[in-house]
């Protein structure tokens, strides 16, 4: 299959279709400005609240008929380029496919080796997130703003977030497995081309924090433990630092112990320049470095278990040995709290993260619908991702019953190459969904080979169904289309027979907004569609019941720049207590509840709305390899910037082989 990597098929009807939206943009500027100035954000209330009531009524009487007088002027010109635009989608390809060539601005994709599939197993690391990138008067009713500078600001935090070391500490103590819930700094800096350990007498860790977009390069094998404490590696996994930690009674430190590693600390030199400021972004409400604003532009300091793996194995640790060449900062707060693990019955770890996983492989995004704002926040995740797929989805009447303004807003990010990709739309869009071409986006990517030169690929695809409340039906009409979809597209695909498999399929992942979740009672018939029984959702027990670590990714749009949730670190905090999800989170809807108890979420099911979703599958894969959910996160890295708590899963792919 071929990759489109523009628009149209030649350059005449390119440019012709760039004269044509620079007849329409300033009309389309300038009523998205007017439209805008009528529809402040709770953030800009707050701004001008020391302001003289009647000073922002004073500016709407001056900008309007300013505004309303360009309009009117520009409307000659958008609708000649209306008349040029409009057939030249039928001739326009449904995606963009964008390869880095330069590798060197690419910090994650140079990390990347092959895997042959000798060792044991591989991870792969899958994200998703709903970023609302509207049009900015229209991302205004879900009190977010600036888009422009939103996904230049969004971008940056996905891609630091995921090319900081993967560091992971483990604890040597058969029965402490309880990790701090204070916030301290203790940040592990590997040397490039190294996987080295860190033994400590640290008792207890939370944080740790890492600055610039790489500490390090490293292109071996990342060392890991698995699930039953061998220690094994997995093949191609890298930028790893481990720390071991010797675990005492209750996990204390002594006062003597704490003002030791401070010193040494201190003694460590000084801290790395921090990433370049952009002015643009200070347009943006959150971009301003806080006290415990691990996830800004100008730091990436993850909290607790955002970087903190813990592991319980027997055997003593050497406390005297410090590998001080490692040790880039450390702090510790010696007021501390006991926080014990839970649903220590779960097979996988599972956490609220300040930050995206380190070492992202595959990301999906959805409601990147202004094309500006895509190709900023392309240009930014390209200094990690080599591979990405926007600009996803038709527009006008081509393809699809109405009109569509608007395109899908999917967007794929990959650190491995796609192979194959295909778009459908959804028919059946209904209300405001319908000037939109919400579809479904498949993509087939090679990660490795084998000895016997059969490709290891894996498929992936990104949805965003119906988003208004009451379209149970279409929303099933959909989940039956993509079904029939994700079906077609793996036998269009697949270049192999069960007799003589030339491919090896690793993994089969669905993620997306799909705007139902699984506690509603609106939602029974999503929740009992037939697609949950072929893909498996790693938060769910059953259709009504989430599992009890599961939480909402909806935020209340209200409490978006709230104090003590507009940044990673406060929101991650304020969402592992039970009384702060229900102040920031938007609950589960029933019939029981009346509207006398309008606002009382203590009665509602759940820990909140969780509509994002990412799914696995293990049917159609390679039938000697066994695929796991490793780790499950609700991340809050793009807090103040989306509406939405972005989710990811990290997939172990284990192939029963000893390493070599």
């Amino acid at each position: 299959m071929v990759l489109y990597t523009s628009p149209f098929p030649n350059s005449f009807l390119s440019v012709l279709h760039s004269f044509s939206w620079g007849l329409i943009f300033p009309c389309y500027w300038l009523a998205d400005r007017l439209v805008g100035s009528f529809v402040p954000t709770t953030y800009e209330k707050r701004q001008r609240a020391d302001d003289p009531c009647y000073f922002h009524a004073l500016c709407i009487i001056i900008t309007t008929p300013i505004y309303l007088a360009l309009l009117v002027a520009s409307l000659p010109f958008a609708l000649i380029g209306f008349l040029l635009w409009s057939p030249l989608q039928s001739a326009r390809r449904p995606y963009i496919y964008s390869r880095l060539k330069d590798k060197n601005h690419a910090n994650g994709a140079t990390l990347l080796t092959e895997w042959k599939a000798a060792g044991s197993g591989k991870s792969f690391c899958f994200g998703s997130a709903n970023v609302c990138l509207l049009p900015d008067s229209l991302a205004r009713f879900n009190n977010v703003f600036n888009t422009q500078a939103r996904a230049k600001e969004i971008g940056r935090r996905i891609r630091n977030g995921a090319s900081r070391p993967q560091i992971k500490i483990y604890i040597d103590s058969p029965t402490n497995t309880s990790i701090s819930a204070a916030s301290f700094s203790s940040l592990v800096s590997p040397q490039a081309g190294d996987n080295r350990t860190v033994t400590a007498g640290i008792k207890r860790t939370t944080s740790m924090e890492y600055k610039g977009d790489n500490c390090g390069s490293n292109n071996g094998e990342e060392s890991r433990e698995d699930k039953g404490g061998s220690g094994e590696p997995h093949e191609g996994e890298e930028n790893t630092c481990i720390v071991r930690i010797n675990g005492e009674e209750n996990g204390h430190m002594s006062d003597t112990e704490t003002d030791a590693l401070n010193g040494q600390a201190r003694a460590s030199g000084p801290a790395e320049p921090s990433l370049e400021g952009d002015a643009e972004i200070s347009k943006t409400p959150n971009h301003k470095q806080k006290e415990g604003d691990s996830g800004s532009l100008d730091s990436c300091s993850a909290s607790r278990e955002s970087l903190v793996k813990v592991r319980v194995g027997d055997g003593t640790v050497d406390q005297s040995t410090v590998n001080n060449k490692l040790l880039y900062k450390a702090s510790i707060m010696k007021k501390t709290s006991v926080r014990k693990k839970k649903h220590t019955d779960e097979t996988f770890d599972h956490e609220i993260s300040a930050f995206f996983p380190a070492n992202l492989d595959f990301l999906c995004l959805q409601e990147v619908f202004d094309k500006r704002a895509a190709e900023k926040l392309k240009e930014q995740l390209h200094h990690y991702f080599e591979y990405i797929v926007y600009d996803v989805g038709v527009y006008s009447c081509h393809s699809c019953c109405s009109f569509k303004f608007v395109n899908s807003g999917l967007l794929f990010a990959s650190r491995y190459p796609v192979m194959d990709a295909a778009y459908h739309c959804y028919p059946n869009g209904r209300g405001m969904d319908s000037l939109a071409s919400k579809g479904a986006l498949f993509l087939k990517v090679q990660v490795g080979s084998t000895p016997q030169d059969q490709r290891i690929v894996g498929y992936i695809s990104c949805t965003h169904l119906q988003a208004i409340a009451g379209d149970t039906t279409v929303r099933c009409e959909q989940l039956d289309m993509l079904q029939d979809w994700l079906s077609e597209f793996r036998k269009s695909t697949s270049s192999s027979s069960t007799a003589n498999p030339e491919e090896l399929v690793a993994f089969d992942v669905l993620c997306g907004d799909l705007n139902f979740d699984n506690c509603s009672s609106d939602d029974k018939l999503e929740q009992q569609h037939s697609l949950f029984t072929h893909y498996k959702d790693p938060c769910r027990v059953g259709p009504g019941e989430d599992k009890p670590w599961a939480i909402g990714t909806l935020l209340d749009p209200e409490g978006l720049y709230d104090e003590e949730v507009c940044t990673p670190d406060n929101l991650q905090k304020v969402l592992e207590s039970e009384e702060g999800r229900k102040g920031y989170l938007v609950y589960p809807t029933s019939k029981n509840h009346s509207s006398s108890q309008k606002g009382r979420k203590a009665s509602l099911k759940g820990n909140g709305r969780r509509i994002d979703y990412m799914l696995y599958t293990e049917e159609g894969l390679y039938l000697e390899w066994k695929v796991e959910v490793e780790e499950f996160s609700f991340i809050t890295q793009l807090a103040g910037l989306t509406d939405h708590l972005p989710v990811a899963m990290r997939l172990m792919v284990s192939t029963g082989e000893d390493d070599p």
